[in-house]
């Protein structure tokens, strides 16, 4: 049984883990952190990490980027493995998870959904097959109007993911508004769509001369994102200081 610590209990993620987690005969919610106390959960709920005196074997975060330096501190001090979901994070916060990882086991992901990580390792295929043949890449992201952040990590990472197949001779373009030129052939044009209750849609186009191939991952619930970080989190506990992500969880 993996004994979890939430962070971001109360959130909308939160909410979702502590269902998911509660239907799971190998993993159980112990406590919850989150600075709005205002829900009855099944489990204690504090308001910092440092107040939160509960025995885990992992935490999974789904809180916003100002908490996560704090919560950094308490897993080094406890040597807790914890799975990073706050995306958005600061450069400081960044190295500041680097080195947390010395110190116990960090899953980092932009996106905790199993397909969109197997996804990126498609792409990968197609990226070093097509780009060498000449055709452009872009990449149109869709979220929810309550998204803060845009464009979305997962754009980034699976832009990321195709540019490293590419020994990262591309770079991203976000925005052409003020630009009159052509295209340049090692740009990786990524958009950004805010509307209504998108949980998340990711398409890639590979655009050739006469025929386009079109990827696409398009999610309906966010319970996709709170399994994957269940499963992160049962394949972390135990394991040694370092760094890991959903590539290492899906084999």
């Amino acid at each position: 049984m993996t004994r979890i610590i939430i962070t971001g209990c109360n959130g909308y993620m939160g909410q979702f883990l502590t269902d998911l987690i509660a239907a799971d005969k190998d993993a159980e919610v112990v406590a919850g952190i989150d600075i709005a106390n205002t829900k009855e959960r099944p489990y204690p709920v504090f308001a910092t990490p440092a107040e939160c005196n509960v025995e885990a074997d992992v935490v999974i975060d789904f809180s916003h980027f100002s908490a996560v330096d704090a919560l950094l501190d308490f897993c080094e001090e406890k040597k807790l493995p914890l799975v990073l979901c706050t995306t958005a994070l600061k450069e400081e916060t960044l190295v500041h998870v680097a080195e947390a990882s010395r110190q116990t086991a960090i899953l980092r992901s932009a996106n905790m959904s199993l397909g969109i990580n197997l996804f990126m390792k498609m792409l990968k295929e197609a990226a070093s097959k097509l780009a060498p043949a000449g055709y452009d890449i872009e990449i149109v992201e869709a979220h929810h109007n309550r998204k803060i952040d845009a464009p979305s990590g997962t754009a980034i990472a699976l832009g990321e993911s195709i540019n490293d197949a590419l020994d990262n001779e591309y770079h991203f373009v976000f925005n052409r508004s003020d630009r009159h030129e052509k295209r340049d052939p090692k740009e990786i044009g990524i958009s950004a769509i805010r509307g209504g209750s998108i949980v998340g849609d990711h398409e890639i186009m590979f655009c050739g001369q006469d025929e386009v191939i079109t990827f696409r991952h398009t999610a309906y619930s966010r319970a996709i994102f709170g399994k994957g970080a269940i499963e992160a989190a049962k394949y972390l506990s135990g394991k040694p200081a370092g760094m890991y992500d959903m590539s290492d969880v899906i084999g």
